[in-house]
Formats: C-alpha cells, structure tokens, sequence
C-alpha cells in the first residue's frame, strides 16, 4: 500500500484537514440566525457564520433549493419552512404537544396569563409550547427559545429531577440569575432543588423586566423518567402559588399519564 493510501486510510471517516465539512458549514449558516437576527443579508450571513461570502452564497442556495431557507425580493434569507415541517416530526415535541394542549388549555383558561411547555436540550430549557391570554402580561420567553435551567420555574424543574451527574455538573459551574444578572449560590440552588423533588413543584419569583411568579411542575414520560416541565406564569400581584400549584401539579400528572408514567409527581429517584 502506498503512503499515499495509508494517509487516506488514517483520514477516513474524521474531519477533512483542508477545512468544515460541508454540512458543518451549512449548518453554521443556520445558526445564524436567532430570535434578533431572523432575516440576513448574504454578507450579514457570510459575518455570522465566518464562511467567506462566495461559500455562503453557493451553501445558502443549496439550502434555499431544498427549503432550509427562502429568499426575499429584497435579496435577504430567513428560515425556511421545511425546517418547521421536519422539527414538526421530533417525538419529543410533537407527541409531548398532542398529549399536554388540553391540559394546558385548561389551565389558560383559569389563569388567563402564560402556560409554558418546556424540555430539557443540552444545558437549556427548550420551549416547546406556550400559550398565552390576551390580557396576559409580557414575557421574554417565546416557542423555539431557550430559557436558564437554574433561573426558570420549567428549567428548575428539569434540574431537580435530572439525573445526579448533571445536576453536579451544573452546580459546579458559576451561575447567574437571568436577567438581574445576580451571582447563584450553589448552596442554595442544592436547597431548592431538593425542595422541589420533594413538594413536587417549584415557585420562582421575579422582579425584572415585571414582577411575576412561576409555578412549574414535572411530566414523566413512559420510562417514568422526566420528559418535560409544564409551568404557569402570572403577574405577582394576582399569584396565589397555594392556589396554582396544585392545579399545575395535576395538570402535569394527568400529561404523564397519558404518556403512559406510573410514577406519582414527588416520588424519590431511583
């Protein structure tokens, strides 16, 4: 076998050295875009992704023949549908939907404010649902974003009942609340997460942008493992968390029943 061969055989299957595989590099050109960044320009594009203009070019084409992007008139890219209608295939989104809507309907009704429906995804919450009143105050989160584990009621949730080496892993780093960008105790973040396995909900209350309350509470999937965390969020004025919290709690438990959980909200980890 030749040198050359043998350099080909040690290559094979890893990244190429001269450079991003291309799926690599078409997927930096969709992580471009963001929650304030949803339309580029292609040189816009070419400055996020830092994929010189003429690859951008021939990858946003490709992309945009395929139906990851659209193009405007005006010569500007955004997200495009297909991308929706594959994501509208993750089991962990849509089933999860399916199954949580009524409850969180119900919910909505009573509260008339914010119902949240968030997953675990990485070191994040991941919305995957919200619905939402007329009337009902502002918030920052929207369906797609991603929210603190530690400084949400949903992402505190999804850290009380994720396994122990991650929660380690997240005590271990130094946090800060979000948005009053306030240092988190480690101490006291292992205090309230072990309040919630135990009372089988949380409570977080908020001062910035608007005073609010959130009471959240988790959903166990047929592995009676969590899935999800279902919240309420409501102005602190009208919070009553006595009140919202066991409506949250069997709202999330009738959700994990009909995801085929036998596990009782609460219960220890085993």
């Amino acid at each position: 076998m030749t040198d050359e061969l043998h350099q080909a055989a040690r290559v094979r299957g890893r990244r190429p050295p001269q450079g991003d595989p291309v799926v690599d590099r078409a997927l930096s050109l969709l992580a471009a875009f963001d929650a304030g960044h949803r339309s580029l320009t292609l040189g816009e594009l070419s400055r996020r992704s830092g994929i010189p203009t003429s690859s951008t070019l021939r990858l946003a084409t490709r992309l945009q023949a395929w139906g990851a992007l659209e193009r405007g008139s005006d010569g500007r890219f955004t997200i495009g549908l297909r991308l929706w209608e594959v994501a509208s295939l993750a089991p962990r989104g849509q089933g999860l939907k399916q199954v949580a809507l009524p409850f969180m309907g119900d919910l909505e009704e009573v509260t008339r404010q914010h119902v949240l429906l968030a997953v675990r995804e990485g070191g994040d919450a991941l919305l995957v649902e919200r619905l939402s009143a007329h009337q009902a105050m502002p918030v920052l989160y929207r369906v797609g974003g991603r929210l603190p584990l530690h400084s949400t009621g949903v992402g505190l949730v999804l850290l009380a009942f994720a396994e122990s080496a991650f929660q380690e892993s997240m005590l271990a780093q130094p946090l800060m609340h979000q948005p009053e960008n306030v240092a988190v105790s480690p101490a006291a973040l292992r205090r309230t997460l072990a309040e919630i396995r135990r009372d089988g909900t949380a409570t977080l209350r908020r001062r910035a942008p608007h005073p609010l309350v959130s009471v959240a509470a988790p959903i166990f999937d047929a592995e009676d493992r969590i899935t999800a965390a279902l919240s309420v969020v409501v102005p602190q004025e009208n919070a009553e968390p006595r009140l919202l919290g066991p409506a949250v709690r069997t709202a999330a438990r009738s959700i994990s029943r009909g995801l085929g959980a036998r596990r009782s909200i609460g219960a220890p980890l085993t």
